[in-house]
């Protein structure tokens, strides 16, 4: 039995929704879904929470587990967030730099301004 079945199996027998796990665990129903779906898996520490919650051994918990998949979810999850931070970050650049580009054109702006009335009103 894989993992999210194994979850599936677990929760249900204990009448439990999606949304009461996630809050005894302190994540989203979104997250036990994803988890029962084979989307994602939980972290160690949340691991850790489910099997002491029913009463397991980790080693009982995530028997059958394939490692592999495992490792690809994490990786592409991680690979996500470190896209999702870099996003983020060319975000928090590109708004200073147009921020420092919009007073450089103010100065600029200014400057030609100044430099128009007083040519004008010299001559």
């Amino acid at each position: 039995m894989n993992f999210n079945e194994k979850l599936i199996d677990l929760r249900k027998s204990r009448g439990l929704s999606q949304e009461e796990l996630g809050a005894e665990l302190h994540v989203s129903r979104q997250t036990v879904s994803k988890w029962e779906s084979a989307q994602s898996y939980p972290d160690f520490q949340r691991l850790v929470l489910l099997s002491d919650y029913f009463g397991l051994t980790l080693d009982a918990l995530v028997r059958d587990v394939d490692v592999q998949e495992v490792r690809e979810k994490n990786w592409n999850s991680e690979k996500l967030d470190s896209i999702y931070q870099d996003v983020n970050k060319a975000k928090r650049i590109l708004k200073w730099w147009l921020i420092g580009a919009g007073t450089a054109a103010g100065i600029v702006l200014t400057l030609l301004v100044n430099f128009f009335l007083h040519a004008v009103f010299v001559w």
